[in-house]
């Protein structure tokens, strides 16, 4: 691994992804807005991007090197294909297109269903672009898998959302424990919503979390308690020796620690 893949895991490491993936066809389906969240992510604590779909990667990129920050990007699109239910960045041009635009990684589904490309080949063409490769999952063999394929990191994204993987209401974390023991740099995804649940998969042994960027809104009137939105951003940094930091960052608020 060169220095500067290095740097870049390091920068991920302890700390949150904010996954800024606008619901298509709904109200804030447009890249500037898919922007903002991500700059708010960022004034919120986190250390990098999850991003989806090549215009929305186009615009986070732009606005974040236009504040001057260099942080991780993980990119990704997402697409039905014919014959597979794999649909996160299935071919091979989708991720030269990623790093093309400036991932620094590429999210892509490594389920073992049907697929238009094996994993091995997948990471081999995302290595070539000269980015990182992450493995979204669903179990632990898939993980492994994908870990030995050469996979960067190995993400739970997908466990809960394949037949046969638990349906559980909080993240799977069973999965984030045993993924570790595996020696695989394990992300934390799916079903993450509070402090709690991130600093359990920290102890688990996640080398980072990822925490959705929803347009919700939490409490009632000033100040705002627990907010989450592209102007209200909750996210959560950790800190070496003690819980994670709870932090809220918005237009009239900015980075209000929560009580």
């Amino acid at each position: 691994m060169s220095d500067a893949a290095e740097d870049l895991v390091a920068a991920l490491a302890g700390g949150l992804i904010g996954s800024c993936q606008p619901v298509r066809g709904g109200v804030f389906d447009r890249p500037e807005l898919a922007a903002l969240f991500a700059l708010a992510a960022l004034d919120g604590g986190a250390v990098g991007l999850r991003v989806e779909g090549l215009a929305d990667l186009r615009a986070v990129r732009a606005a974040v090197a236009a504040r001057g920050r260099a942080v991780p990007i993980v990119g990704l699109v997402k697409r039905v294909e014919a014959g597979t239910d794999v649909f996160i960045t299935p071919r091979l041009e989708d991720a030269r297109e990623l790093a093309a635009l400036g991932a620094d990684v590429v999210a892509f589904d490594a389920t073992d269903r049907p697929r238009p490309v094996g994993v091995a080949e997948l990471v081999a063409a995302i290595h070539a672009a000269g980015t990182l490769a992450m493995a979204d999952v669903s179990t632990e063999t898939e993980g492994v898998a994908a870990h030995r394929a050469g996979a960067d990191f190995v993400a739970t994204t997908l466990s809960g959302y394949v037949p046969g993987t638990p349906q559980t209401p909080g993240p799977d974390l069973e999965l984030v424990e045993r993924l570790a023991r595996a020696g695989a740099r394990v992300v934390a995804e799916g079903r993450i919503g509070t402090p709690d649940e991130a600093a359990a998969a920290r102890r688990r042994g996640a080398w980072s979390v990822v925490r959705d960027i929803r347009a919700r809104r939490y409490g009632r009137g000033p100040p705002p308690r627990r907010l989450v939105s592209c102007g209200d951003i909750r996210a959560y940094r950790h800190t070496r020796g003690g819980p994670p930091r709870r932090l809220v960052s918005c237009a009239r608020y900015p980075r209000t620690p929560l009580r």
